[in-house]
């Protein structure tokens, strides 16, 4: 039975945060593992910089093709079971990998590069329903007044996340790709039975009928709010552009001649500046000059991108990563913020599915952007061409976007 309004509690406001904070980790600590042995794996069955940039476009189109029903989803349903689900479905992808890497009897492993193609699928399906309730559901576990500070504590343990999994997916993937993803397994299903222990205010919506127009209600609210749409679409395409993530491990093989202990490590680094940014914005939250510091931030992503691609360095390539991931951290919070904050509770699960798209394209999309350009460039040439079309988009947004840019306070 749902619970009131009345009786939900402060203390369990903060259960059903720390609880869901928890399987979070879990969760992207899982994802992130898993990302790190398939990247390398396919790279190992193949050598080839598009196919690597094919797990990531294979990721993104569920995203994209699922938005509409996922976010729809997420107004009507309870978020935490949606998240749940979601969870145990990544678990049964790292199950099926776990079998595949290892092999039964005589027949030995069947891993194959289809087979890594299409279990990508189903990852990128089961990130579409899960992010847009993630999302929508941690203002309804923190008064609104906190919800800067949450957001930049959520970031800060999700980043502790994006630190570990990569690092210790590297470290583990020296006793092979089935013990990685056997640890993941184990990750979801930690995450899952977490976040199917959240308790929050679930009111079920009016019931009314699923049209055209209450599937397009998050994008049309995001179109109708300049500075929202400049805030989720800045992020796109600086990500889109200057992201390197898909072709770290042809950085860390041919590049920076590291293993996979250094590929762990390369993509760990953004997260370590991210987790400081974080732990710095949890304390002394951003209240002046939001827009033009967002704008700023995403500037200087783009210069380390230029420093990375130039790098032969394994130390100065590490550090170019930790001081981008410290300034995309403040355009994610900033970003995060003003979309919680500006949205009704019975929009934010359609708002935040089309986040989630920008989200999504500028990852995973921009992962196959970063091997189809390399296919044709080489991995440093498409990094460099990456960070000087982050710094134009920055110089675009600040023009064509003045309402996010004289943004004062969030």
């Amino acid at each position: 039975m749902p619970m009131s309004l009345h009786t939900f509690s402060e203390l369990t406001q903060q259960r059903a945060f720390m609880r869901m904070w928890f399987a979070r980790l879990a969760g992207t600590t899982g994802n992130q593992m898993l990302m790190v042995a398939v990247g390398w794996q396919m790279y190992e069955l193949t050598g080839s910089a598009w196919d690597l940039g094919l797990v990531g476009l294979l990721q993104f189109l569920p995203a994209l093709l699922l938005t509409l029903p996922a976010g729809h989803v997420a107004d009507r349903a309870h978020r935490a079971r949606i998240v749940a689900a979601c969870l145990l479905a990544q678990g049964l992808v790292a199950l099926v990998l776990t079998a595949a890497s290892q092999g039964l009897g005589a027949a030995g492993p069947w891993i194959s590069r289809e087979w890594l193609l299409a279990l990508s699928v189903v990852l990128g399906a089961a990130r579409a329903f899960q992010m847009p309730a993630q999302q929508a559901l941690t203002p309804l576990l923190v008064p609104p007044s906190m919800l800067p500070r949450a957001m930049a504590f959520s970031s800060g343990g999700m980043q502790a996340a994006v630190i570990g999994g990569p690092a210790l997916g590297g470290v583990i993937f020296v006793a092979g790709a089935t013990a990685v993803y056997a640890t993941c397994v184990m990750l979801f299903l930690v995450g899952c039975l977490l976040v199917s222990r959240v308790e929050y205010a679930h009111v079920a919506p009016p019931r009314e009928p699923v049209s055209v127009a209450s599937l397009l209600a998050g994008a049309a609210f995001v179109w109708q709010r300049k500075a929202l749409l400049g805030a989720v679409s800045l992020d796109l395409f600086a990500v889109l552009l200057g992201g390197a993530t898909a072709l770290l491990p042809l950085f860390a093989k041919d590049i920076l001649h590291v293993g996979p202990w250094g590929l762990g490590l390369l993509r760990a680094a953004p997260a370590v500046g991210a987790l400081v940014m974080s732990a710095w914005l949890t304390r002394w939250p951003l209240e002046r000059r939001v827009g033009h510091r967002m704008l700023a931030a995403v500037a200087l992503y783009g210069v380390c991108m230029l420093v990375f691609g130039w790098s032969t360095s394994f130390a100065l390539s590490l550090a170019a990563l930790a001081v981008s991931g410290a300034a995309d951290m403040v355009s994610v919070v900033v970003r995060q913020t003003l979309v919680q904050l500006e949205t009704p509770n019975e929009m934010r699960g359609r708002v935040s599915a089309v986040n989630s798209v920008f989200i999504g394209a500028s990852n995973q999309l921009g992962e196959f952007e970063s091997g189809a350009t390399a296919a044709w460039l080489g991995p440093v040439g498409s990094v460099i061409l990456g960070g000087v079309g982050t710094l134009l988009v920055a110089a675009a947004w600040l023009r064509y976007f003045p309402e996010l840019a004289r943004r004062d306070r969030l």
